[in-house]
């Protein structure tokens, strides 16, 4: 891989399509190997427009306000980062050969719709999942939840992300309610919900996958350690490596893992959400980009998931080296506010093995994930807890 100078005609164009705290995380990790940036968001001033070379600002399910973008900046690479993107578009686009999606535009277009993922998922690859059904209106979906699914259960729009529209349900009457909700969060509103069993596990984890180029260019399949998390109204709050596995759910949830994102294909990192009853694995969801709770992975790895994101999308090599037992534990706005302050930052990092990240979103709201806590520790419970008190300890001020 030749890598030229940035903001020169020999430069490497990577353009990020969603600018939030991974994104921005992935823009410094490209950076740094020398290459040339372009950020693009819906809002001005999200996180990664902060360090790009260039950025800007559009609703990215326009599919023509995204070509023009496109063929503005000529990129080699194009990055979906979040999930509400143009992706009929990505694929005409990597159709016609000129520029390389990661990891795929395939990846990018099944994973968006939680319908066309589960089924690939359950149907076409047939790995175990939670029993589900799909339903366009409510009187399907009180029919479908309550001959086939039974409560408790999960409701979802099929086109949404880190528990937007998503529902616990306990009987047939919160049905109508759940569904007006997903209706109204769902970030493509497309009429559309999922309904799934509840599986009693016993953890839940994300196993960062990464589809890497070799020196004789063959694509290999590396594993992180297992990042154990926990998860309130679908959104992450806490995540800890390494979560202690028996030999056996590993080797399934690797099984589980290398399977789907050999199915979705090209390079990169893939985060894959298993639930874990025993020994039993299920697939959860999958996302073709950085992960939320991989933001430990910024003081417990060698290699951080963007920047193994970043490497992988180069063909570089990876390492999915642990260096330490880490953690992390977000750091909420607390308020509806624009361009809030944070105080107590030197108290917060001088518990030992401790960082942070202000992600500088200008928006804050109540339940917004403002910045992340990161801590060290001999173990998990150690780094867990400093993780935990670093994160109380900074207060969002106006």
């Amino acid at each position: 891989m030749k890598i030229g100078t940035p903001l020169s005609s020999s430069a490497t164009k990577v353009m990020l399509l969603g600018c939030g705290e991974l994104g921005k995380e992935v823009l410094i990790a490209l950076q740094r190997l020398g290459v040339e940036t372009i950020g693009v968001d819906r809002y001005p001033h999200a996180p990664g427009h902060q360090v790009a070379h260039r950025s800007y600002v559009i609703q990215m399910t326009d599919g023509e306000a995204l070509r023009e973008i496109i063929d503005r900046e000529k990129p080699h690479f194009i990055v979906p980062e979040i999930e509400a993107i143009a992706t009929k578009m990505l694929m005409e686009i990597e159709k016609e050969g000129n520029i390389t999606v990661i990891p795929t535009a395939k990846a990018a277009f099944l994973t968006m719709n939680r319908e066309e993922i589960r089924r690939l998922a359950a149907e076409e690859l047939d790995l175990p999942t939670s029993r589900y059904i799909f339903a366009d209106d409510l009187n399907e979906l009180q029919t479908l939840v309550n001959r086939d699914i039974g409560f408790p259960c999960i409701i979802k729009p099929v086109m949404s992300s880190s528990g937007k529209g998503q529902s616990f349900i306990k009987s047939f009457d919160d049905i109508e309610t759940a569904w007006h909700y997903a209706m109204d969060a769902g970030r493509v509103n497309c009429n559309k919900v999922i309904a799934e069993s509840v599986i009693e596990f016993d953890y839940e984890i994300t196993l960062l996958t990464v589809r890497a180029k070799e020196s004789n260019g063959e694509i290999k399949t590396h594993f992180c350690e297992p990042i154990g998390h926990i998860q309130v109204s679908g959104d992450y709050v806490e995540s800890w490596q390494p979560h202690p596995m028996t030999e056996k759910a590993l080797e399934k949830a690797q099984h589980i893992a290398k399977t789907i994102t050999n199915a979705l294909g090209g390079q990169g990192i893939f985060g894959v959400e298993l639930f874990i009853k025993g020994e039993e694995v299920y697939f959860s969801e999958v996302s073709p980009r950085p992960h939320d709770t991989g933001m430990v992975t910024m003081i417990s790895q060698v290699q951080n998931e963007f920047e193994l994101h970043a490497r992988a999308l180069l063909g570089l090599p990876v390492s999915t080296k642990l260096r330490r037992a880490g953690a992390s534990a977000v750091i909420y706005g607390g308020m509806n506010e624009q361009g809030i302050a944070f105080e107590n930052v030197e108290q917060a990092l001088s518990i030992p093995e401790t960082d942070l990240r202000l992600f500088g979103k200008p928006e804050s709201f109540v339940k917004r994930r403002m910045g992340v806590a990161l801590a060290n520790g001999d173990n998990i419970e150690e780094a867990r807890e400093r993780a935990k008190h670093c994160a109380n300890l900074v207060k969002p001020v106006k």
